[in-house]
C-alpha cells in the first residue's frame, strides 16, 4: 500500500468509494457521509449508469475523474485514491466486489446480505485476511438505540428468562421487476431481504446461534413470485430450548415488528427494523406497561464512523465477517428446509460477536433526496 493510501494517519478522513448507486445508496448511504465527515469522506462513485454518476458526483462534491463505470472499478482501486469501499451492489455480486477490493488492499464495508452461499462468505473473508484489510457488513441495527436497549432490557433480566421470540416483516413488492424478485440463488426472494432482519435480532436478543431450523415457503400462482417465494415462516431453536419464530413477506400490508416473550414479562419493538421512521418500545413487566419512543435517526453514518474508526485504530469491526456468515448459513438451512420438508441441524458456530449498548449513536436523520434513475421500492 503506496504511503499516501495510510487509512490508520489521523490527519485525513478515511476516503470511500460507493460502488452501486440504487435506490438505498441514494436515500441513506450517500447522505451519511454528512454526519460521517469528521474521519470519513465520499472520495468516488461507481456505478454503470452516466447519470447517475454526473448528477450525483455534482450534488455530493465528487470529482469527476473520480466516478467511474464498473470496468474501471479495478483502476480505481490501484489508484491510490480510495482507503474503503461501501458495497451496495445486488446480493450476488458482494463476493466479487469484496475479493477484487481486498486484492488491490483497499478495506471493505459491504451491505447485508453478505453473500449468497457460506462458501462466498468464506471467501471474503479469507481475501481479505490474507491481504491485511477489514471486513464489515452493514447491519445498521447494531447501531441502533431502540433494538440495542431491547438487547439490553432482555439480557438485563428485567423481563425474567428470555423464552420466545416471535417477529414480523412484511414490505409489499408490487413491481414484477422488482430486483427483490429475482431467484432465489442469487438473493432474492423474501428471507435475503428481510427475514434477515429477523433472523439478526433473534440471535442478538438471544446472545447465541440456533441449533436447529424448519421452515416452509409460500408462493401461490401470482407471477411476480415466479422464482422466489411470496411468504416464508421459519422456527429457529436456540440453546436452552428457546424458541425463535419469523415470518417474512413481499404479499401483504407493510409491518415490522418483534417481540420477546419472558417468564416475567415482555419487550416489544414495531416498528422494529426501519430507518426511515421513528422505532417504538413497549415494555410490560408484570401488570405495568410503558411505552418509549426513539425518533427517526441516521443509520448509516454510525456504520461508517465505527469503520473508520477501526481502519485507523487497527481494530476489528462488530459486525465482521464471521457476524454476516452466521445469517447466510441460517438462511441457506431455511430454504433447504422448505424445499426437503424438514428440519435442519446446524453446526455450531465459533467467533461470532454480539452487538452492545456502547455501539450506540444517535446523529440527526437525513433529508429527503431527489432520486436519479431509480424509484423507491
Amino acid at each position: 500500500m503506496s504511503e499516501n493510501r495510510n487509512p490508520t494517519d489521523p490527519a485525513r478522513p478515511v476516503r470511500y468509494a460507493v460502488v452501486g448507486l440504487g435506490w438505498f445508496a441514494q436515500v441513506a448511504v450517500l447522505p451519511a457521509f454528512e454526519n460521517a465527515r469528521e474521519s470519513s469522506r465520499l472520495a468516488a462513485l461507481v456505478s454503470g449508469d452516466a447519470k447517475k454518476l454526473a448528477e450525483l458526483g455534482e450534488r455530493w462534491g465528487v470529482p469527476e475523474e473520480r466516478r467511474v463505470g464498473y470496468d474501471g472499478y479495478d483502476e480505481l482501486l490501484r489508484s491510490g485514491e480510495v482507503d474503503a469501499v461501501y458495497i451496495v451492489l445486488p446480493n450476488h455480486l458482494h463476493r466479487e466486489y469484496t475479493v477484487r477490493a481486498a486484492r488491490a488492499g483497499v478495506h471493505v464495508l459491504c451491505e447485508k446480505p453478505m453473500a449468497v452461499t457460506e462458501e462466498e462468505c468464506r471467501s471474503m473473508i479469507q481475501a481479505c485476511e490474507e491481504a491485511g484489510v477489514k471486513l464489515m457488513i452493514a447491519y445498521r441495527l447494531h447501531f441502533e438505540p431502540a433494538n440495542l436497549e431491547a438487547a439490553e432490557i432482555v439480557r438485563s433480566g428485567r423481563i425474567g428468562e428470555p423464552r420466545l421470540y416471535e417477529a414480523v416483516f412484511a414490505n409489499r413488492v408490487t413491481k414484477p421487476d422488482d430486483i427483490r424478485l429475482g431467484p432465489v440463488e442469487k438473493g432474492g426472494g423474501t428471507v435475503w431481504d428481510i427475514g434477515i432482519y429477523c433472523i439478526n435480532a433473534a440471535r442478538y436478543l438471544f446472545r447465541s446461534e440456533p441449533e436447529e431450523v424448519v421452515a416452509l415457503s409460500a408462493r401461490g400462482e401470482d407471477p411476480r413470485f415466479a422464482e422466489c417465494d411470496e411468504t416464508t415462516g421459519a422456527v429457529l431453536r436456540f440453546p436452552g430450548e428457546r424458541l425463535a419464530v419469523f415470518t417474512s413477506t413481499f404479499g401483504t400490508a407493510d409491518r415490522d415488528l418483534f417481540r420477546v416473550l419472558g417468564t416475567e414479562g415482555e419487550i416489544v419493538v414495531e416498528p422494529a427494523f426501519q430507518f426511515n421512521q421513528a422505532l417504538r418500545h413497549r415494555l410490560t413487566v408484570g401488570d405495568e406497561t410503558s411505552e418509549r419512543e426513539f425518533e427517526k435517526r441516521d443509520q448509516v453514518a454510525p456504520e461508517i464512523l465505527h469503520f473508520s474508526r477501526c481502519i485507523r485504530e487497527d481494530r476489528a469491526p462488530e459486525p465482521d465477517g464471521h457476524e454476516g456468515q452466521a445469517d447466510v448459513r441460517i438462511i441457506q438451512a431455511i430454504y433447504r428446509s422448505g424445499r426437503e420438508r424438514r428440519a435442519i441441524r446446524l453446526a455450531a458456530v465459533r467467533g461470532v460477536s454480539y452487538p452492545d449498548t456502547d455501539q450506540e449513536a444517535e446523529l440527526p436523520a437525513p433529508g429527503e433526496q431527489e432520486l436519479v434513475e431509480t424509484e423507491a421500492p
